[in-house]
């Protein structure tokens, strides 16, 4: 019996597509045992401008996002770190509802299915803010309301803990309503405190809470309002590092803050200078680099 050509043409064609879904999937697995195998926690900050937006990736390749920056710069950022086929986030946080940590999340949830949507009760002002607020109902994600003391098991050992709000934040001004989170992977600790100020900052010193961390994003993108001299001591860390934007109008760091670094020989990391910046650990030993391109 004779095939067409039309039939060969139909064969070829199915065995290339059927080639190429087997060959996704055998790359997909290798990345997979990979990514188990080498044990390496990444944590990036990205470089989104005059704003914050962070990276976690864990050996496990559960993935979370914490706040977005002002604009798309952050989906950019995540084409750079997530592949083509990737159309999930295990976790998003907004820390707060100001427009340069949420102005990026709605695009975000446009693009990807979030599984989790960490927040606070605190609502901003303006679009972004009320974009923000509408995700509650249209994301399907489920939303849960920071705690101290929640303990989120991202597995592989990687652990991220609500250190702050403590309490319904709804009332308070946006800034002090600014979710800290504790990042943990063996010895390897990471304090994220969004724009929280000092009277936060003292109020878990003196609640003795457990700030000690070897990587410490400093409050406010640097500002006097945050990172006072005592809480820096408390957290005692090895980095710290300012998310801000070049040339921006508020003059983040600003030079009291950069000089209490110095002071504590605390290694200072900005986007600024380095574009974005990658941290990797194994839970033992922990290095950064820097990623201009983001």
């Amino acid at each position: 019996m004779e095939i067409s050509k039309d039939t060969k043409a139909s064969n070829a064609r199915v065995f290339i597509v059927g080639l190429c879904i087997i060959t996704l999937a055998l790359l997909s697995f290798v990345l997979f045992v990979d990514r188990i195998q080498n044990k390496t926690l990444k944590v990036v900050f990205f470089d989104v401008g005059q704003g914050d937006a962070i990276w976690i990736e864990t050996p496990g390749g559960v993935q979370v996002l914490i706040d977005g920056g002002r604009d798309r710069s952050v989906v950019r950022a995540l084409s750079g770190e997530m592949s083509f086929f990737d159309r999930s986030i295990d976790m998003v946080v907004a820390t707060h509802e100001d427009a340069d940590h949420v102005g990026g999340l709605p695009e975000v949830f446009d693009r990807y299915d979030v599984d989790t949507f960490l927040r606070t009760e605190n609502q901003g002002e303006g679009t972004a803010a009320k974009r923000i607020d509408s995700i509650n109902e249209s994301s399907g994600s489920d939303v849960v309301y920071a705690r101290t003391g929640m303990n989120f098991d991202l597995g592989t050992g990687v652990f991220l803990s609500v250190v702050f709000p403590d309490r319904n934040v709804a009332g308070l001004e946006t800034n002090t309503s600014s979710i800290i989170l504790k990042l943990v992977y063996g010895s390897s600790e990471f304090l994220l405190t969004g724009d929280s100020p000092d009277e936060i900052e003292k109020y878990l010193v003196a609640g003795n809470v457990d700030l000690v961390s070897d990587v410490l994003k400093l409050g406010h993108h640097g500002s006097k309002t945050s990172t006072s001299e005592e809480f820096l001591e408390r957290v005692n860390p090895v980095y710290a590092v300012v998310s801000a934007g070049k040339d921006n109008s508020y003059g983040h760091p600003h030079p009291e803050v950069t000089q209490r670094v110095a002071a504590q020989s605390v290694e200072l990391l900005s986007t600024i200078e380095e574009g974005s910046i990658v941290f990797l650990t194994d839970g033992t030993n922990l290095r950064h680099t820097k990623r201009w391109w983001h």
